[in-house]
């Protein structure tokens, strides 16, 4: 994936896009605000989350070691994963051992971070979405765009095309006389994938929350896929953040409460399953369960950024950020997109790897929109400063970049009174000189320079530069004599 700057240059260019996710995000933020202010203790909710998350993740080696012996009293097997390469061979190893071809799947953003679907096709093996936007993003050969809604950006006529050319080669077709109409496209999602229900084997699903002390995992959702994945196969296999753990039932009422406002704008959501181990002759007869780490002590060891660990992938941050709202999430380039996704991507992988993960803690105009709205209260706009100063530390060594020299010089010219007033003379002359190149009036009639030449335009590009004065505050004080 490229840099962030440059995918979003692209998806800038896409007016429907823009359209769709202006349309979605919009409906959503207002959905929310209503139940959100339906609360009165919201506040004291989002608190309660907070230091819950915190307390965890203080003493998560102990209450990983609770949620283990748990499981296995009643019947689980518990892996653990390093990293996505051991996580996708264990669901693999599984599969092939029961002699299973596909497997279905409930909506899990922890398998698409590990890209478990293509490493089971690598193997022979099929993984078949069933929620309905995955299954969109699937059938289209598409990317998922958003952390609740993968197919945000998909309008009702798009979807209706990709379920007419691309449903008859992944199963039951369309129906000939396919409508654009919600509840036609719902229908034929339906119709399609009840057949994957009732001949599937093997299920493979997430957690939105694990109760260590009884062993229960737990999946909220809305449409009952998740409850056909989770009841009908002989074998299911959980992969699980070991993140998503929280020590009793207790706390896990705060994040019911918090968990359906925050991401679907509801007071209570559809689908709440829990499950913890082997029923005999009631559900699945084998359950195994993947406890993924894949950068997730890394992002545990750093103080700062650790709190993106509270995250209950509620996607309200990506529903009020104004850069995803105009981008979309294939921008950067990670199936966490938005606010949280320009946290959590560098501190799971690590700054300075790659050019496209050390670009997105800029993905962000620091408004703070996404720390508001966050249920479990993660304040995005300082772990996206901290992460920019890793990412700078990170390239540090080597010939200096144009900005360091720009900063080194700005240091060395406000260091000193002289300096300071001799800038100040030059600036005054080389305003009225920059001012041909290109002046715009901004709002409140201050001055910017724009259409500046290279390499002044890699700043000016993207951000408004004052136009220097004709004269200096000091020089104006001296010349009208005031005291």
């Amino acid at each position: 994936m490229p840099a962030f700057p440059t995918a979003a240059r692209e998806a800038l260019a896409d007016s429907q896009l823009r359209r769709n996710l202006a349309h979605a995000t919009g409906t959503i933020r207002a959905k929310r605000a209503a139940v959100v202010g339906e609360v009165d203790e919201w506040e004291e909710l989002r608190l309660a989350g907070a230091a819950i998350k915190d307390n965890t993740l203080r003493h998560l080696d102990e209450h990983l070691l609770t949620l283990e012996a748990a499981l296995q009293s009643r019947g689980a097997t518990v892996h653990w994963a390093r990293d996505a390469a051991e996580a996708c061979d264990i669901v693999a190893r599984i599969a092939h051992g029961h002699g299973v071809g596909e497997v279905v799947k409930v909506k899990s953003m922890a398998t698409q971070e590990i890209g478990l679907n293509e490493a089971l096709a690598a193997q022979g093996i099929t993984a078949w979405e069933t929620d309905l936007a995955e299954l969109i993003v699937q059938l289209g050969d598409d990317l998922p765009s958003h952390i609740l809604v993968p197919a945000i950006h998909r309008n009702r006529a798009e979807i209706r095309e990709i379920f007419r050319r691309r449903m008859a080669a992944a199963g039951r077709p369309a129906p000939e006389d396919l409508t654009d109409e919600p509840a036609e496209l719902a229908a034929a999602a339906r119709l399609h994938l009840r057949e994957k229900f009732l001949r599937a084997k093997m299920a493979v699903s997430g957690a939105n929350f694990a109760v260590a002390d009884s062993g229960t995992l737990v999946v909220v959702e809305s449409e009952g896929n998740g409850r056909m994945c989770l009841t009908l196969p002989e074998v299911l296999v959980s992969v699980v953040g070991i993140e998503k753990v929280v020590p009793t039932w207790s706390d896990l009422d705060v994040f019911l409460q918090l968990l359906p406002r925050s991401s679907t704008g509801e007071r209570m959501n559809p689908y709440t399953s829990t499950w913890s181990g082997i029923t005999p002759g009631d559900g699945p007869q084998e359950m195994h369960v993947v406890l993924l780490d894949n950068g997730r002590t890394r992002a545990l060891a750093d103080e700062v950024g650790r709190q993106a660990l509270r995250c209950i992938r509620c996607s309200a941050c990506l529903n009020v950020c104004p850069v995803y709202e105009r981008t979309g999430g294939h921008a950067y380039g990670s199936v966490y997109p938005g606010p949280i996704g320009a946290i959590l991507n560098p501190l799971l992988k690590g700054v300075g790897v790659d050019e496209q993960t050390d670009s997105l803690p800029y993905a962000s105009s620091l408004c703070g929109a996404c720390f508001e709205a966050c249920p479990v209260r993660i304040d995005i706009p300082e772990v996206l400063v901290h992460l920019r100063s890793q990412v700078v530390d990170a390239h540090r060594g080597g010939a200096p970049k144009p900005e360091a020299v720009a900063m080194k010089s700005a240091s060395w010219v406000l260091s000193d009174a002289r300096r300071l007033t001799l800038a100040e003379r030059g600036m005054g002359a080389a305003g009225k000189a920059l001012n041909r190149f290109g002046r715009a009036v901004l709002p409140g009639g201050r001055r910017a320079l724009r259409r500046l030449p290279w390499p002044a335009s890699l700043w000016t590009g993207a951000r408004d530069l004052p136009a220097p004065p004709a004269e200096s505050f000091r020089a104006w004080w001296r010349r009208t004599g005031r005291r």
